[in-house]
């Protein structure tokens, strides 16, 4: 009976961001937050922090941040469309997503880059450049 009511109290923070499949394992997910990559109530956290609704948790994917809003506690891994539903993105983190994507994407074509490998001509130019 002791086992029914902590499934009753909480989940666990890294248990909680595996389900939700923010990180593809558990492990992952107690390094992340054990690092203090993400926060917890705009707090640093222990993967054991119990994860209460209406918690904001703040968590890094790729070049961006994402700021959630935890609606719903599940301890299961389930599929994407019904882990989607167990949280809900802040609209300034869509907001900041969505322009910081924008400006990767137009840096993209600014970046100074060769065409190729220099030919012959160019191999000589360089070494002749560089002896100068």
């Amino acid at each position: 009976m002791q086992q029914n009511s902590d499934k009753n109290q909480g989940v666990r923070l890294d248990k909680w961001l595996w389900a939700a499949r923010f990180y593809k394992t558990r492990s992952v997910a107690r390094d992340a937050v054990q690092s203090g990559k993400v926060q917890y109530n705009e707090q640093r956290s222990k993967p054991g922090k119990i994860v209460e609704l209406g918690a904001s948790i703040k968590i890094p994917q790729g070049f961006d941040l994402k700021e959630v809003l935890v609606l719903k506690l599940q301890e299961q891994r389930l599929g994407a469309p019904l882990a989607q539903l167990m949280y809900q993105e802040t609209p300034a983190s869509e907001t900041l997503r969505a322009s910081n994507a924008e400006a990767r994407r137009l840096s993209a074509f600014h970046s100074p880059k060769p065409d190729g490998r220099p030919d012959k001509k160019q191999r000589r130019q360089i070494i002749q450049f560089k002896q100068q």
